[in-house]
């Protein structure tokens, strides 16, 4: 489709002006549409790692529940489209296509927005014109600046905090809580599964200053993860026992914990939620990209882990369902990230690691990846991220592992090699 193309290079051209912290311009781009996102519902989700999932627990749980639910999200894996969704839907390519040009002529052209605000303004339009009875709003990055902020949430989630995008958050872990703690709003709910003592204490004061009531991960919830991917839920008010998970890894039962209290307390505020619409919700999620099992002999994983706590709860997730099986690595890392502490993580515990890339202008070039933190592992270094994959295969016994992991556009590239017809990619890249 030509049309939808040319409106991908349109947006794809923003990305010219780099990452650029602020909420004007979102909100001029939303005042020339009319303010579509006042006085709507949304759930607001920031956090270093597990908005993804969270996000994709709450739409399925919603949806199940008879809602009509709006879904934003980033960044895609193959496709632009998947950014947007209702109930689990892609917006339509035609739809994306005419709601870019028609972003496009209210851009000023002094000072256009950057493809994450024009993307965002997008979105809110969307799902304002399709009237949605709820949005689940995933953070780009941060919070406090992040051009999601210009919302109004009914209440707010931050999954966790790590060390990620240092260069624009801050050095260290309170520096990027701040920024995540941006997203607090005056006496709205806050559900947060952060662990580390100063971390807590830190939401709990900036909550208290908000008049935000603060519900925690371990204190006012808590959960134990069975086998079979069952798991207890041990609520507010709720009780529930052996919900079956759609999804794979250790860390899911985490992350269904925080959207299950996140229904808990939508419940108090008019949202009818029933036993069944959660577990059926909990059952059919699918996240693909994260612990993602493709193939089974060999077992092929793909993870969009892409800093050193991911990458560590990925590893113990893979040990935890699979056992001491053989690891083949084949990682692709874009270049901002942390590189020798992501593969601290995980070459010491791989059997051959293959050093690749995904085609995308960000991602570092293999050679320096295993200059970063080689660990005397064998393996090579291959470019294409597809020769990267065919070697893993070469190599590996019916027995063994390949994961495939580093960043969301490594596990993205490699879908679309390995299931075409599920992950066929735009023709336009970003």
């Amino acid at each position: 489709m030509a049309e939808y193309s040319e409106a991908l290079k349109l947006i794809y051209s923003l990305q010219k002006f780099g990452i650029k912290f602020g909420l004007s311009k979102t909100e001029n781009l939303l005042k020339r549409f009319g303010n579509p996102h006042i006085g709507r519902k949304y759930i607001h989700i920031a956090g270093t790692n597990g908005k993804g999932s969270v996000a994709a627990f709450l739409s399925s749980i919603l949806k199940e529940a008879g809602y009509r639910v709006g879904l934003y999200t980033s960044p895609h894996l193959v496709r632009f489209t998947e950014r947007i969704r209702i109930n689990g839907k892609e917006i339509e390519r035609k739809e994306a296509a005419d709601l870019i040009f028609e972003l496009s002529r209210a851009f000023s052209k002094k000072e256009p927005p950057t493809f994450f605000e024009a993307v965002t303004a997008m979105a809110l339009i969307y799902f304002s014109r399709k009237k949605t009875d709820i949005d689940i709003i995933e953070v780009g990055m941060g919070g406090r600046l992040d051009a999601t902020n210009v919302i109004d949430p009914v209440l707010c989630i931050i999954t966790n905090i790590g060390l990620d995008h240092k260069q624009f958050l801050g050095n260290t872990l309170l520096d990027i809580a701040k920024e995540k703690a941006g997203i607090i709003k005056q006496r709205k709910d806050v559900i947060t599964g952060v662990s580390q003592p100063k971390i807590i204490r830190f939401f709990e004061n900036e909550a208290k200053e908000k008049d935000a009531p603060i519900f925690r991960i371990g204190k006012d919830v808590r959960y134990r993860r069975k086998k079979n991917k069952l798991v207890d839920y041990y609520g507010i008010r709720r009780t529930l026992r052996d919900i079956e998970l759609g999804t794979n890894g250790s860390f899911q039962a985490r992350n269904l914990s925080i959207a299950l209290c996140a229904i808990e307390r939508l419940e108090e505020k008019g949202f009818k939620v029933s036993e069944k619409a959660i577990r059926s919700g909990a059952k059919k999620v699918f996240w693909p990209g994260r612990m993602h099992v493709f193939s089974e002999s060999p077992k092929i994983i793909l993870d969009g882990a892409h800093n050193p706590s991911a990458i560590k709860t990925l590893l113990r997730a893979v040990r935890e369902e699979f056992g001491e099986k053989r690891i083949i690595l084949v990682i692709g890392i874009m270049k901002d990230k942390d590189i020798k502490g992501m593969l601290k993580k995980i070459v010491p515990h791989s059997d051959y690691v293959i050093y690749t890339r995904p085609r995308y202008s960000r991602a570092a070039d293999p050679e320096d990846l295993k200059k970063a933190f080689d660990f005397g592992k064998k393996g090579k270094i291959i470019h294409s991220l597809d020769k990267a994959i065919e070697e893993a295969k070469s190599v590996a016994s019916s027995d063994d592992i390949i994961l495939i992991t580093g960043s969301l556009f490594t596990v993205g590239e490699a879908l679309s090699f390995l299931d075409p017809e599920n992950f066929s990619p735009d023709e336009i890249r970003e």
